[in-house]
């Protein structure tokens, strides 16, 4: 009998330490991974991060966003930053504003994934982004965010996903999914170099290249854009731009390679026939992005259009509601004019 419970009572005794050890380890992982959470908020200097924040049904994980949150006592302006990666790469875990300092300004912010080309083709970016800023909306109050001052900001691809937003406010058939009760229509828009008229970009001189069917741009639509003018239309910021269209920066490099200088004067002439608040600016000898586009006299600029329509939007404002300004690639900016 002895020969048989002994070796139950080692079976026994070895089952318990496995237990034991096993909930250790995972109490130590779990300690871990909250103390990793706390590192994170902390390296931010007293921004609290909440990351991969899902804003829509479904576990597509493009379909996250990460919101960073500064102290405050009161409900804060929002901006939404758009990555961009010719709408075939990128991350939200690029982030412009964060690390210009805005949130240090007193602005949450949310930097958004949204599904890629290879994965999905056109509308369904542009329903990503608005599905995003419904979502904060619908999660203000959780979150201390003003739903009423929501901006949006982005560069090359995200320009041009964050000037179709503001221009498609009131463009229902691009809001599907949840929250459907939220308005996606934003106050105030920052477009870093973005395309805006898919025909004119590709039929430009030296970018012809884009007219091809392996471009970005054919990729995001389904085809080369010359044999696809309705599709091309439908994507086009300028397509939409009307009157009640928020207060619009647009900034691009003359030098730029990749996206034509006309994409931003197009949207820039759109907008000021319409009479809405817009503010060019050209960096000379910048070509498509790079440290041009983050250094003191741009970051002043962009810190200045979302004080001024953004954090205080009902402030008494003078001048035309068209303007240019000019900077050389190495910092010094030119009046407005």
């Amino acid at each position: 009998m002895n020969r048989l419970v002994l070796p139950i009572v080692r079976i026994v005794c070895c089952v318990a330490v496995m237990i034991v050890m096993t909930v250790q380890s995972y109490a130590q992982a779990q300690r871990r991974q909250a103390q990793r959470r706390v590192n994170a908020s902390r390296s931010l200097d007293g921004v609290t991060a909440h990351r991969d924040l899902a804003y829509a049904e479904g576990d597509d994980s493009r379909q996250r966003l990460d919101l960073y949150l500064p102290e405050s006592s009161k409900p804060l302006p929002v901006i939404v930053w758009i990555h961009g990666g010719g709408w075939q790469a990128g991350s939200k875990d690029y982030c412009l504003p964060l690390r210009a300092g805005f949130a240090k300004q007193g602005y949450a912010i949310a930097s958004i994934g949204y599904r890629l080309s290879d994965q999905a083709q056109f509308p369904a970016q542009i329903e990503d982004c608005k599905a995003a800023i419904r979502w904060l909306r619908a999660h203000a109050d959780e979150y201390h965010l003003d739903r009423e001052r929501v901006g949006v900001w982005g560069s090359s691809a995200g320009g041009h996903l964050a000037a179709l937003v503001a221009s498609s406010g009131d463009v229902k058939e691009f809001d599907v999914g949840k929250n459907l009760e939220q308005s996606s229509a934003v106050e105030a828009v920052c477009d870093f170099y973005g395309p805006t008229d898919f025909e004119a970009f590709v039929t430009t001189p030296d970018y012809q290249r884009h007219a091809r069917a392996n471009s970005p741009e054919a990729k995001l639509i389904g085809g080369a854009v010359l044999e696809n003018l309705e599709k091309a239309r439908r994507v086009n910021p300028i397509t939409y731009v009307s009157k009640d269209d928020p207060p619009f920066l647009i900034v691009h490099g003359d030098q730029d390679g990749t996206v034509p200088l006309n994409q931003s004067e197009l949207l820039f002439n759109a907008l000021k026939k319409v009479q809405v608040p817009v503010h060019f600016h050209t960096i000379e000898g910048a070509g498509h992005g790079g440290r041009a586009f983050s250094e003191a006299p741009i970051d002043e600029l962009v810190s200045d259009f979302f004080e001024k329509n953004l954090k205080h939007p009902n402030t008494q404002q003078h001048g035309p509601s068209a303007s240019t300004s000019k900077s050389r690639a190495e910092g010094e900016r030119s009046p407005p004019r």
